[in-house]
């Protein structure tokens, strides 16, 4: 059985998770990612989870943001327990916006870490993400694809990751990168690079897409995905 493929809320319409949610209604996607990567998106998303109707889905999880004061991380980290714990969903977090470890603990391995770009400073390399899975041991991992691609485009860094931490991943982010490090579509480079760790990843760990695209593109998208994890047969160049 083929793990859940889907889209995170973010990539479809920003901040409008309501929007997002619209447009995969009546689809064939099976995952979705419920975003809020800026801080002031926490609280009207977590406010508005109950009255959502997610039961086409059969992957749920949520993007804590990506940055938050120290203030507001122990707040933010006991919300998203709650969801996390009483819904089920991975929760998906930036290590670098970690200010206290202590702060994180309690979710098992509901806390997704995700492995980050070269404009972070933690969490990018199989070496820095064994330091923040010794503060966070239960935690799993949410494999960035783009991400590891970046730091290095031979791919041999993608592969450190998925052999040290395989046993960990929870879930995949597939997408391209620009020169800004903002995502942006599936390009045919991108497929090719992706195929060639693909045999690390399992079949049945979900796969969110945080390619922006238009509602039409939705389906284009989703095959690429595919193709790139090795899950249809690959098409020529």
């Amino acid at each position: 059985m083929e793990a859940p493929i889907g889209f995170s809320t973010g990539s479809l319409a920003a901040s409008d998770f309501r929007a997002a949610l619209a447009l995969l209604a009546g689809g064939s996607t099976t995952a979705v990612e419920l975003s809020a990567l800026r801080w002031s998106e926490l609280a009207p998303l977590l406010e508005a989870i109950p009255a959502l109707d997610l039961s086409r889905f059969a992957h749920v999880s949520v993007h804590a943001p990506s940055a938050f004061a120290e203030r507001d991380e122990a707040a933010a980290a006991s919300a998203l327990r709650e969801v996390a714990l009483g819904r089920g969903w991975p929760v998906i977090l930036h290590p670098d916006a970690v200010h206290r470890w202590e702060r994180w603990d309690g979710f098992g391995p509901l806390l997704c870490i995700e492995n980050m770009d070269r404009r972070k400073s933690a969490g990018r390399t199989a070496e820095e993400l064994r330091t923040v899975f010794g503060r966070l041991p239960e935690a799993t991992l949410c494999f960035d694809v783009a991400h590891a691609r970046q730091l290095d485009p031979s791919m041999a860094g993608a592969r450190d990751i998925l052999r040290e931490f395989g046993g960990r991943l929870a879930q995949v982010h597939v997408s391209e990168l620009d020169g800004a490090s903002a995502h942006v579509r599936l390009t045919r480079a991108a497929v090719r690079a992706c195929r060639e760790i693909a045999e690390l990843i399992p079949r049945r760990v979900p796969v969110v897409i945080e390619s922006p695209v238009l509602p039409e593109q939705i389906g284009s998208e989703v095959a690429l995905a595919l193709e790139a994890l090795g899950r249809v047969p690959a098409l020529s160049a």
